[in-house]
């Protein structure tokens, strides 16, 4: 899993980080799988960019990419989170690797057209990469619900971060699905 902080688990210890909690949901469903945290906090698409051969170091068989919520953070032009995305994309497809693209939006201080814009960067991605499984948003149900965050609002606490688990259970099942011999 190819993500910032929210992988990382930032506030929370490692067992109760998403990663973990993927990975809890997943076995008790009958799969055998290991999820590994590649969550740098702070991270932007670029920094994903440049040390995704790191984090492909462990030879994952199928990756999450969840990147793009520090992008929208720091105002960061759309036009560079997709080239980051799509490079991200095309060379995890180049290895043959199955991807699930996890959604984020920007927060609706930097503006609606911004908004609109961020927004649209994934939506994009997903029609240029019809192989990819799509989750539209990677904090769905838990974006903005106080008692599943933690005191700054941005990061889940443990009841959010199962709450993301268990919304994001089906769309990784489908890509554990294409994994080749899976």
């Amino acid at each position: 899993m190819l993500g910032d902080s929210i992988t990382a688990g930032y506030g929370l210890a490692q067992a109760e980080a998403l990663p973990a909690r993927l990975e809890a949901r997943l076995r008790e469903a009958g799969a055998d799988v290991r999820v590994i945290a590649a969550g740098v906090s702070g991270d932007t698409t670029a920094g994903g960019k440049s040390r995704l051969d790191w984090a492909l170091a462990e030879r994952p068989q199928a990756v999450i990419v969840a990147l793009g919520g520090n992008d929208g953070l720091r105002g960061v032009p759309p036009a560079e989170t997709y080239a980051n995305l799509k490079n991200i994309l095309e060379r995890l497809k180049q290895r043959g690797l199955p991807v699930l693209l996890a959604g984020m939006l920007a927060p609706p201080n930097l503006g609606a057209d911004y908004g609109r814009e961020f927004r649209k960067t994934f939506e994009r991605l997903r029609r240029e990469h019809p192989e990819a499984v799509f989750y539209p948003f990677l904090l769905e149900g838990v974006a903005g619900e106080e008692s599943l965050n933690q005191p700054d609002r941005i990061h889940p606490n443990p009841r959010g971060v199962e709450e993301v688990a268990r919304r994001m259970l089906p769309p990784v099942q489908e890509l554990l699905s294409k994994v080749q011999g899976g």
